[in-house]
Order: structure tokens, then sequence, then C-alpha cells
């Protein structure tokens, strides 16, 4: 699913367009039931549209959620989306997985939305086929 196909499918993509991070289907599955099982003292609440995954927040966990990390070409090298960056406040009292499921079948595997790359800087380097971020 990572790879992209000689027609194009597949692979990870960065958008500024996409408001929050779109996952297909079995890497949300994955990516949500962890981080669910990471705070098994926080009770969950009813899904608010378009995320699948909340949180009662009355004690402000966004600080205290598990990193999410993106390994990019190695192991040694990967990028972690912190709470600030994972987690949306949809209500007085719930907070959303800032994560949506893109069905089983989209063009691009993962597409890194716009909540998640706030407040990082994200340099490219076209010539050397590399990018850096903080």
């Amino acid at each position: 699913m990572l790879a992209i196909d000689n027609e194009g499918n597949g692979g990870t993509k960065i958008s500024t367009v996409t408001p929050y991070t779109v996952l297909q289907t079995s890497i949300y599955n994955a990516v949500t039931g962890f981080f669910r099982n990471q705070l098994p003292g926080v009770p969950t609440v009813a899904a608010v549209a378009p995320f699948g995954l909340c949180f009662n927040s009355t004690n402000r966990l966004a600080p205290g959620v598990p990193g999410i990390d993106l390994v990019m070409q190695n192991e040694t090298v990967y990028w972690t989306i912190v709470g600030g960056n994972s987690m949306v406040q949809v209500g007085d009292e719930v907070l959303c997985l800032g994560f949506v499921d893109g069905r089983s079948n989209p063009r691009t595997s993962i597409v890194i939305g716009g909540y998640q790359i706030e407040d990082n800087l994200l340099q490219f380097d076209l010539g050397a086929s590399r990018h850096g971020f903080t």
C-alpha cells in the first residue's frame, strides 16, 4: 500500500488542502486500535464526523496522548505527530483523534493533512528528492 504502483496508486503524500490526515482503512484501523489501547483509562465517546475515535476530554488528555511515529526511509528516521497535532477539540468535553478513514481503496494510502503539519517546519529539497521536518 505504501509503494506506488504503475498506475500511480498507493504511497503517501502531504497535502495542505486536505484538513486532516486520511488513512486507508486497514492503516486507519491499526492506528486507531493502537491509540485506543494506549489510553485504557480514558473513556471514549460517540464519534463526531469526520472522525471515528473520540474521547471524553474532561481531564484534558491531549498533552498526555501517545505520539504517532511516521517512519520514513528507515526506522531511524521518523516524524512524530504529537498530541497538539493529533487531537482535535470538537466540543466542550470531546477530543477526537484527527485522522480520517479513507476507505479501503483510496488512490493514495496516506494523505498527511494540514492539521498534522500545522506548526511544523517542512523543507523540501527537490534536487536531492528528500524532505526535512521539525
